[in-house]
Order: structure tokens, then sequence, then C-alpha cells
């Protein structure tokens, strides 16, 4: 009896063993079925689709997809600049991301690597790090393009077999629908995502294609799944920002791609129309791009000239004005201005640095769409061809860089300033700040970003490196600026003393007001003069570079000890109850990487409505026992509205600088 109880309960473990797995099956095998909304969102008229019209009519949706997917296998009249599925190729980084992805190893961000695995039933919730990015840029699904590209090299089946499930997997998991899970929705339906799947998707589209495993039930699923990321950004477009842009370029990238939906015309004109308004509110007359952040701006150019090159390769170029195209050269020589001579960028607000390969390549690409422009042929090939501006010093008035040059070569003298008006969130409070370049190296780098947003320890991070108190610049009791909105008093970029006065009233009641004099294109005075009824410490700021540095407390002097090629010294003269002190610093310029170095602020006591004085002399050098011997002081013993005067000793040779404000010019 006991035999044949035991053998009955086990077989309906058998049983609901077999039957789970046959759910498991059919619910797998659901995922993958013909999806019949496809037709429904597609213009069946569209040139091309007459048999998939016919079938769908007649009942035969299946025959239908199978027409559909011949269809797009045999499409060849719509590109995409990114990919020519016909010539692909593969690097070694990016075949290891489509390698670990089998294993569901996922590249989703620079900052953090080795990569993380994912699980073998994917958790498309996973956070390891409580960093925003890492979540957002998981459902960028990075790794999907490369896993194309491994397919078309290799032929392997089993790159294509893979992306299929891990896209079905995603859809499955991550349902639009708030009352769901709001939170995922917040990172997987975040707009900027989802217009990131909208362009990358054109690519594995036709990657992927040819593959067995792209069934005419899959392409169902496929075009339905698309048609919903195009839906969702047509009402959900940000509100403003390089986001905006991201977002308009890629509804063009879906409009121009996929002009079989019903509704593809209406999110290309959405997209085209973004641009053609943003372009006129992003972009100062001066070139620069309101967020003041060079990285953005460098991604906002490249928004406008992808949207360009989609436009060239179908046809519709004419849809952007002359005046869109006259705003794109402004801001690619803007940029070429606030670079280094090693094609990198300074740092300032969220900036990273973009390497000169990855640089020359943007230069090449642009030069193309302004053929033209000797400057940007120039850097397109290194100075092969082309010619470099007739100027040195560039002022940028409306964006509030300011850069001052005395050559464009390797052994440059540079400094980039940065003094503009309130922008948004990737600019940091910072007003005043910059960056110094000599001889083949940056002597002032920014301290950078090196994190963006999370929970309380990433933001800690964060608050960090954005603190006014690690530029170069001045605060009030080590504090952010309250007011970022500087404005230009002076701009005179010719002769042996080229000068900039800007003025922010960064703080109520205290204004500061900074003047730089570059010297025979040799060396730098600034002068900063803090003004109004606030009291307490002003606190004078400077960001060392990484290396040996001699100082003193004595004479309030840092000099660098490298080796021969790019050194400097410092030099503060301030009030006499001035002290010095020196802090812990780091730089970052690159997400999640830093390094540890020095900073210093000079500072004194603010009792009255006095003004707080300043000189810094800067002096470039070769080799650090050339650093010569510095002086200066005040001619004007008291602050006033609208002149300066100081006297500058380098050597014991005496050398006065003056300036004068005229209201009328500098209004």
């Amino acid at each position: 009896m006991k035999t044949i109880i035991k053998s009955i309960i086990m077989n309906k473990v058998y049983i609901y063993a077999i039957l789970f797995a046959l759910a498991s099956f059919a619910g797998h095998a659901d995922a993958q079925t013909l999806n019949g909304e496809a037709f429904g969102i597609l213009n069946l008229d569209y040139p091309g689709l007459e048999k998939v019209k016919a079938l769908h009519q007649a009942g035969q949706d299946e025959k239908a997809a199978e027409a559909l997917l011949d269809y797009y296998r045999a499409r060849t009249n719509i590109k995409t600049p990114e990919i020519n599925p016909q010539k692909p190729s593969i690097g070694k980084e990016e075949r290891k991301w489509a390698d670990d992805a089998l294993q569901h190893t996922f590249f989703v961000h620079k900052g953090y690597q080795p990569s993380f695995n994912y699980g073998e039933d994917i958790d498309w919730r996973y956070w390891p790090v409580r960093d925003n990015e890492l979540r957002w840029q998981l459902h960028r699904h990075k790794w999907f393009t490369p896993m194309g590209k491994a397919y078309r090299v290799t032929g392997d089946e089993k790159y294509a077999k893979e992306w299929v499930f891990q896209y079905l997997d995603w859809i499955k998991k991550n349902p639009l629908s708030p009352q769901d899970d709001a939170e995922n929705v917040r990172f997987a339906w975040r707009p900027l995502e989802v217009s990131n799947r909208l362009q990358d998707q054109t690519s594995q589209f036709q990657l992927f294609i040819p593959s067995r495993h792209f069934t005419p039930a899959f392409l169902t699923q496929f075009l339905v799944n698309y048609h919903r990321h195009a839906t969702h950004i047509l009402g959900h477009y940000s509100k403003q920002g390089n986001h905006l842009l991201f977002e308009a370029q890629r509804m063009i990238y879906a409009g121009t791609f996929f002009p079989e939906f019903k509704e593809a015309k209406e999110w290309r004109k959405s997209g085209i129309d973004i641009l053609n308004e943003q372009i006129g509110i992003q972009v100062y007359a001066d070139g620069g791009q309101y967020e003041l952040d060079p990285h953005y701006h460098l991604a906002a150019i490249n928004i406008f000239c992808k949207a360009l090159a989609m436009a060239n390769l179908n046809g519709f170029r004419d849809e952007f004005p002359q005046a869109y195209l006259d705003t794109v050269e402004r801001m690619i020589m803007f940029y070429a201005n606030i670079c280094f001579p090693d094609y990198t960028n300074p740092c300032f607000s969220d900036a990273k640095l973009t390497a000169k390969q990855e640089m020359v390549k943007n230069y090449r690409t642009w030069s193309k769409i302004f053929p033209r422009n000797e400057a940007i042929k120039y850097f397109a090939t290194e100075g092969r061809e082309g010619s470099l501006p007739a100027y040195l010093s560039k002022g940028f008035l409306d964006s509030g860089f300011f850069v001052f040059r005395n050559s464009w070569g390797a052994d440059a003298t540079q400094m980039v300033l940065k003094a503009g008006p309130e922008a948004f969130w990737h600019c940091q409070p910072d007003n005043g700040t910059f960056e110094l370049w000599f001889n083949g190296a940056n002597l002032f780098p920014d301290s950078g970003s090196y994190v963006y947003a999370g929970d309380g320890e990433v933001m800690e991070e964060r608050d960090w490196f954005r603190q006014t108190a690690v530029h170069n610049t001045v605060t009030l009791n080590n504090k952010n600026l309250e007011t970022t909105q500087s404005v230009t008093r002076l701009w005179q970029p010719e002769g042996d003393v080229q000068t900039l006065v800007t003025e922010n009233p960064g703080y109520k009641n205290l204004t500061h007001r900074r003047t730089v004099f570059f010297v025979d294109g040799t060396y730098f005075v600034i002068v900063d003069e803090l003004t109004g009824s606030a009291k307490g410490f002003v606190n004078l700021h400077y960001q060392m570079p990484r290396g040996e540095i001699a100082n003193s407390r004595e004479d309030m002097t840092f000099a660098t000890q490298f080796e021969d090629g790019s050194n400097m010294k410092l030099q503060c003269f301030g009030p006499e109850e001035m002290t010095m002190k020196k802090e812990p610093g780091w730089c970052s310029t690159a997400y999640r990487k830093r390094y540890k170095r020095m900073n210093v602020s000079f500072n004194a006591k603010k009792e009255s409505g006095d003004a707080v004085r300043y000189i810094t002399v800067i002096y470039p050098v070769k080799k650090a026992k050339e650093a010569p011997a510095l002086a200066a002081k005040f001619k004007n013993k008291n602050f006033s509205d609208n002149s300066l005067s100081v006297e500058v000793k380098v050597n014991g040779k005496k050398r006065t600088l003056e300036m004068t404000l005229d209201e009328k010019r500098n209004q």
C-alpha cells in the first residue's frame, strides 16, 4: 500500500514538473509569438507593402509577417550614418562586451569596471551601486550593437539568438506601467534612455535581420516595442537642455528609418522642429551652448550634426535652414578656441576629457559638413591642410568664456577662463575659474565632477567636486556661490597687455570683481577685489597640479619642481593679515576616476565695508630654477568702481598695469 501511495505521489510530482515546464515554455513561446498589433500601427499602403496588406486582409497574418520580414531584408533605400552592415567590423573592446553579454555580464558604464553580472535569469532591476547613472545606463543596452557586429563578423548565430532572448526578456520585465513598478519605470522608461534605444536599435535591426533567429514573429514584437518607444517620447519630451536635443535627434532617426509607421512623418517632424527651435534657444550668439559645460557643448554639436547626416543620407537636408548650419559652425569654432593644443577641453562643470583621437575624428566629420572652414580642416588633418585663425586671444562674451593665448602650438601659453551667466544642472558654481596650459601641460586643471547623482554617499562625492571652494576662484566663508551671473566689464585681447574684467554678485552684499592681465604673452596677473557690506572670511582658492611643489607661507609662494618643460611659480599678495592654508584636493577628468593633489587658499577676514583685495602673479617657466623673483602692490590704495592700477616687479623690473572701465563700451 505504501509503495502504491509513494508511486502516486511521485507521479503527481512528475506531472506537475511537466506541467510547470510546459507552462514556462508556453510563456516563453508567447513572448515570441506573432503580435498582430504590428499591422495596425503600420501604413500598409506604403510602397512595397502591397503583399503584406493583401495577406493581412485575407486573415493570413503569419504569412503577412513573413512577407513583411522579406520586405525589410530586401529594403536598401534607407540608411543610417552609424553603421554599414555590409562592411562590419568590431574592435577588441566591443568584442569583449559582446562575449561577456552571452553570460549576462553587461557593459553598462566605463566608470564601473569590471562589469557586473545580472544573473542567469536577468535581473533588470539589479542596482549594485546606488549611482543613478549605473541603473539608467543599463537600459541603454550598450552591448546590443557590439553583439550585432560580432554576429556579422563571425556569422555565429549564438549572438543573434542571445540578442533576441535578451530583447524579449527586457520587454517582458520592464512594462511601461507605473502601477507595476514606478521606480523601475523611472529608470527603464526615462525619455533619454528610450531615445538612446530608438537610435541604437536602427543599427541592431540592420545587423541582426539576416539571422534565422530574427523570425517573422520576432519582427512583429520588435516593431510594436519600437512604436511604443517613439510614442512615449512624443508625449514625454524633456523640458530643456541636452536631454531634449538628444530625444529630438533620435526621433528624427525613428521617423526616418521606419517610414512604414503611420506616425513616422509626425515623429520626424517633431524632432526637426525641436532642433530648429532649440538651436536658437540653447546656443548663444557667440556659439556657446547654454549649459556652459564643454563636454555637453561637444555633445550638442554632434547631436545637431547627426541630424544633418541623417538628413543628407535620406534626402531632407533642406528642412534645416542655413541659420542652423551657421550656428553649428559657430559652436565648432567656440569649442576649437577653448580647447588646448593637444585637443583636450577644460573640465569645467561636469565636463570630461575627450581624447585627441576621438576629437580628430569629430573634426573630420565636421569638415565634411563645412569644407570651406580652413580652421576645422586644420584640426581635422592635424595641421597638414587648412589654416589656423588669424587671431590668438578670443572672448565669447555671451557665454562668458575667455581665451588668452600667445600661440596655437603645443608650446603655447594659454588660459581659458569661465565667468558666464546663470546656467543649468551640469554647470557648477565656479564663476571666475580658469585652466592654464603652458608648453605641453595643463598647470591648473579643474577639479572636474567625478559622479552625477544617486544615494547619499554618491551625492556627497558629487557635492565635493561641485563646491566653489575647489575651483580657481573666490568664496565667502568657503561657501558655494549664491549667484552665478557674471558680467563682462572689459575685454581687451590686443596689445602687450591683454585685459579681462568680470564681475559677479556672488553673495548677498558681496561682489567679486576679477581682473586678469596677460603681460607680454608671458605671465598673468590676477587681481581679485571683494566689495560690499558682507562680513566673514574671504577665501582665494587655487588648485595645484599633481607633482612636487615647493611652497612658503612666509612669502605666499607655490613653485612646481617638475622636469624641464612646463613649470610655474604662483605668488599671492594680499592684506597684511592674510593667511595661507594647504588643503587636500582631488582632480577628476573621467567618471569615477580621480587623483589626489593639493589645493590652497589665501584667506583674509572682512570685518567692515572696506574691500578685500588680492594680487596673484602666475609666471610659467620651462625650468623650475628659472622662476623669477616676484613682487606686486596696489598703486590705487583704495578700491575704485571704474579703475585699477597695480605695480608688478619681475626680477626687480617694474611694470605698471592699469585698467579703466568704459561703461558705454561694456554695457
